[in-house]
């Protein structure tokens, strides 16, 4: 690993970047155990200094407006600049999260406006009858999601065991299950890529509870046999769950409310283009149908006589999952987007990313193996297995391509496919970006085939080469070593 430049190095007796006013309030002396008893060590530097230095680190970053980021399942779109200049507006900043109450409803009618806006265009967008922007994050929607479906069993008296998952899931459905109490059935997935519909109908039954479902799933691909799958479980009383992940390829296209799932969350730091990554933010509106709708959690909205108020969840609401309406800033920046779109162009949006997906699939298939290589979605994935022999994995490949100014797919997901590369370039990349990274690709099959020990020395020209990433993540040190 090569050390990089810590701003100590910079650092010179002496040198000075700000000098503070003078003490304008009372002096207060420290307890004697809380003072140092030697001078704090701290880098001496001009204003110069320590701007040019972070910048210099910030231009070190990779990101989506300096980079092609083709994180599959993760969604690293570009973030329209009218998304964040809106956000930014002083009148949505300045709020404070405590005036959400009913005394100080005068003061944030905006703020509740836009609120109402996201919950009914996402209920337009998904064909579902309401809207709750509470949930925190998509992880948070789901487990709102099923505490739901939960209180649903419970107040006919039928108290249920299961939930059915497939192998490709999202991890968060299968932990989300058990964390509410549920005990998981996973299905595995068919020659097609989608879940096992034999396997399903053996194993359906009166515990199951509900069935989660990402449509399009983890690989990419459509379940062609999606609608029977919810009318089997309907039969059943079990609730059709629809994690949101993957809205991106079919919104404007398809609702599932019309395919027929009950409960859905929506990822909108994904789908609706907010920023997303380094662990957020999030937030995850939970939509449902009428049979769920009674037990929406507290903390809601309706307009009365012109003007919004605050109200409570009903008789067999779950209750309060959060004291504010989710991250507002994010969803604020989902209905700017949305609205700016319109219906044409979000249904432009999911044609481009499949468009752009299908593309990289064909371009790629003659070098990598394509474990279902039918039509795929907004997402295609690849296997490095064909390399393994030559010693090279998928791993290798992403460290390759950190050098030429793109971040790595997803690699290692979904678990079911071994040395798999997750690509999802989403609707915002052009063609000659997409070719430019084709090529790249094409290039590592023929160094793997021609010099695989070559790829022991990616990434030559960062900071940062071949570090020990499981150690990194148990013995993390940030701390400076001067």
């Amino acid at each position: 690993m090569i050390r990089t430049e810590t701003i100590f190095d910079k650092s010179h007796a002496g040198r000075m970047g700000i000098k503070l006013p003078p003490l304008d309030v009372p002096k207060c002396k420290l307890d004697d155990n809380l003072a140092r008893k030697e001078k704090a060590l701290l880098p001496q530097l001009s204003e110069f200094d320590v701007i040019r230095h972070f910048t210099n680190l910030s231009n070190k970053n990779m990101s989506i407006d300096k980079n092609f980021y083709p994180l599959g399942s993760c969604t690293m779109k570009y973030n329209p600049k009218i998304t964040e200049r809106i956000a930014a507006l002083e009148g949505f900043t300045s709020i404070h999260p405590h005036l959400i109450t009913n005394n100080m409803i005068d003061d944030f009618q905006g703020t509740l406006e836009t609120i109402d806006m996201l919950e009914k265009t996402l209920c337009e967008v998904t064909g579902m009858s309401a809207f709750t922007t509470t949930p925190q994050a998509g992880a948070h929607g789901e487990m709102l999601g099923i505490m739901m479906i939960e209180k649903y069993h419970e107040s006919k008296g039928n108290k249920r065991k299961y939930i059915i998952v497939p192998d490709s899931s999202h991890g968060t459905n299968p932990a989300t299950a058990a964390m509410v109490g549920y005990e998981v059935i996973t299905i595995k997935s068919d020659s097609n890529g989608a879940m096992d519909y034999e396997e399903f109908k053996a194993k359906m039954n009166n515990e199951v509870a509900a069935v989660m479902l990402t449509v399009p799933n983890t690989l990419g691909m459509y379940n062609q046999k999606i609608k029977d799958i919810c009318a089997l479980a309907h039969s059943y009383d079990a609730m059709m769950y629809y994690d949101g992940a993957n809205m991106n390829a079919i919104m404007g296209v398809a609702k599932p409310g019309d395919i027929g799932f009950d409960v859905i969350h929506i990822n909108v730091h994904k789908t609706f283009a907010t920023p997303h990554g380094g662990g957020g933010p999030g937030s995850g509106p939970v939509g449902v149908n009428d049979k769920l709708k009674p037990f929406l959690p507290d903390l809601g909205i309706k307009k009365v006589n012109n003007k919004y108020e605050l109200t409570e969840g009903g008789e067999h609401s779950i209750g309060k999952i959060s004291p504010f309406f989710g991250n507002y800033g994010i969803s604020l920046r989902a209905i700017v987007y949305m609205t700016t779109l319109g219906a044409n162009g979000m249904l432009n949006a999911s044609t481009k990313a499949v468009l752009n997906a299908n593309y990289i699939r064909v371009r790629l298939r003659d070098y990598f193996d394509v474990p279902f290589d039918g039509l795929c979605m907004h997402e295609c994935v690849l296997s490095a297995k064909t390399l393994a022999k030559n010693g090279v994995t998928a791993m290798d490949i992403a460290k390759y391509l950190i050098d030429f100014g793109m971040h790595a797919p997803t690699v290692y997901f979904p678990l079911i496919v071994k040395e798999a590369i997750m690509i999802e370039p989403t609707e915002t990349e052009n063609k000659e970006t997409i070719d430019i990274f084709c090529d790249r690709m094409i290039e590592a099959v023929k160094l793997a085939q021609n010099n695989p020990k070559a790829f022991q020395d990616y990434p030559k020209t960062w900071g940062v080469c071949r570090p020990d990433d499981t150690r990194a993540i148990k013995e993390l040190d940030i701390r400076s070593k001067h």
